[in-house]
Formats: C-alpha cells, structure tokens, sequence
C-alpha cells in the first residue's frame, strides 16, 4: 500500500513540475510579447510626436496666409469673418414626413451676430 502512495505522490510531483515549467515557458512568452507590445507603442508615440510637430510647423499661420495668398487665383480662399456664417433657420433641410415628431419649441440661436453685446439671462 505504501509503495502505491509513493508512486501516486512521484508522479504527482512530476505531473506538478511539468505543469510549472510550462506555464513558466508560457509565462515567459507573454512577457516577450508584453515587452515588444510596449516596444512598438513608445514607437508609435514617438512617430506621433514627430507628426504633431511637423502638423504644427505646416499648419503656421504666416505659412498658410502666404499660400493663400500665392494660390489666391486658382483658390479664391478668404478670411473667415462672422458674417459668413448664416443662422439655423437659413438652412434648407430636406422635406421629410414631420408628423412623427414634436415641433422644436426651445430654438437655440447659433449666429455670431451681437456677440459683442451683452445679453440679458
């Protein structure tokens, strides 16, 4: 009886260290693949850095004023000035069937228009 406990507990034993020494293989590929993972990230940051910096230098505004300027015959491109821009009422929506919804009743202005002035609450 004594000699099966023994065998029952050898192979115990190396059924537990095979056990460990493959998942310490396991556990050694993911910390490979963690490490390369974080590799490739400082990369990617690092590239994205770089592109920052190099959307911030094409994007001067000195820059694009003088290409906007040199292009102005093909382009026609102007400054943006508050009255470009219209109020929601201005737009054309496409006609659709309403009667699913509820008329707006609390309109929000969107125009720049009179911003300079103070408004009451």
């Amino acid at each position: 009886m004594r000699s099966i406990l023994y065998i029952m507990t050898a192979l115990t034993v190396i059924g537990l260290a095979f056990w460990a020494y493959h998942e310490n293989y396991k556990t050694q590929e993911a910390i490979e693949k963690t490490a390369k993972l974080q590799r490739e990230i400082g990369a990617a940051r690092i590239r994205l850095s770089v592109l920052r910096a190099e959307w911030a230098y094409l994007n001067r505004p000195d820059r694009l004023r003088d290409l906007a300027e040199l292009n102005f015959d093909r382009l026609g491109l102007l400054p943006l000035r508050p009255r470009h821009f219209g109020n929601v009422d201005q737009v054309a929506f496409p006609m659709t069937d309403f009667d699913d919804f509820e008329p707006i009743t609390n309109s929000v202005v969107t125009s720049s228009q009179g911003a300079d002035q103070e408004q009451e609450p």
